[in-house]
């Protein structure tokens, strides 16, 4: 869980020190790359150690730069895929830009990408980003959206490619009036409003990419994993993550499946109905641009 102290502590560091890698490991030809956000810890981690064992170049993506050098290093000795590490705090849409980039500059193709990164804060008032937007939204669903679009062309270069946005069940409808929720915040409503913007942000790109060779799906990979961020909510355990991560590697693997499925596990499903209403998607594909500066 995200905590207001940790942020500022981040934002203390100089800009060139967040982003340094150890040096970007080179990727043998034909080995697929895949980039798996918040993977130092959890969900993310398990995805990410289960890639590599099939012989993937796993991008590994976290805050903690200690951690993320742990998960590269449990990758090498393995010895059957490669990883490197890039640490960003998603809570600064500088932050994202920059992961966007040094990927761009550091690797020729991308083959996967997962938006799995995210918060969830069960107690406190409302917190905002270092841009000024509410938490949730900034870090589970802007940090995402933004990523992809700069990732975008790498992908599609890529195809088949494919992008796997980590969402969940717990969908709130976006009040398009008060997206920030500044009147009648509550973390459970900023929480589902977040996930249930992946979910209409991945209908409404997969209509965009159709033909393109880019599979866009989104999913609820399983309910209260034995996750530090579920533990620290004083939450009881109701998965495991080993179950969490069957349903992401079914999304990323998944032969035949249709772009714009949403999957609550490993089975295909309707989401909220906001999240096929055309007009609810340009609403937020607008505000998305106006927010992050690029289309």
């Amino acid at each position: 869980m995200r905590r207001l102290p940790a942020l500022l502590a981040i934002a203390a560091l100089s800009f060139s020190a967040r982003f340094a890698t150890a040096q970007p490991t080179p990727v043998p030809a034909g080995r697929p790359v895949m980039l798996i956000t918040g993977s130092t810890d959890g969900l993310g981690r398990e995805v990410a150690r289960r890639l590599a064992a099939t012989g993937a170049h796993v991008i590994i993506h976290g805050r903690n730069r200690e951690r993320g050098a742990a998960v590269v290093e449990e990758i090498r000795r393995d010895g059957k895929g490669s990883a490197a590490f890039y640490a960003a705090d998603l809570a600064s849409l500088a932050q994202v830009r920059e992961l966007g980039a040094s990927i761009l500059r550091d690797y020729q193709r991308l083959d996967v990408l997962v938006n799995n990164a995210g918060i969830w804060l069960t107690q406190g008032s409302r917190q905002v980003s270092a841009d000024g937007h509410e938490l949730h939204f900034a870090v589970n669903y802007l940090s995402g959206y933004l990523l992809t679009r700069t990732l975008l062309p790498l992908l599609v270069k890529s195809t088949p490619s494919r992008i796997v946005n980590v969402a969940s069940i717990a969908q709130t409808p976006i009040d398009f009036s008060d997206v920030m929720l500044e009147r009648g915040y509550s973390g459970g409503r900023a929480y589902g409003q977040s996930k249930l913007a992946q979910i209409i942000f991945t209908a409404d790109l997969a209509r965009e990419l159709a033909g393109k060779g880019v599979t866009v799906v989104a999913l609820h990979p399983a309910t209260l994993m034995n996750t530090s961020m579920v533990e620290q909510a004083g939450m009881q355990p109701r998965a495991t993550i080993a179950e969490g991560a069957e349903a992401v590697m079914q999304a990323i693997t998944m032969a035949g499946i249709e772009s714009g499925t949403y999957f609550n596990g490993k089975r295909a499903t309707r989401a909220n109905a906001q999240a096929y209403d055309e007009d609810a998607q340009r609403r937020l594909r607008e505000l998305s641009v106006r927010l992050v500066g690029t289309r």
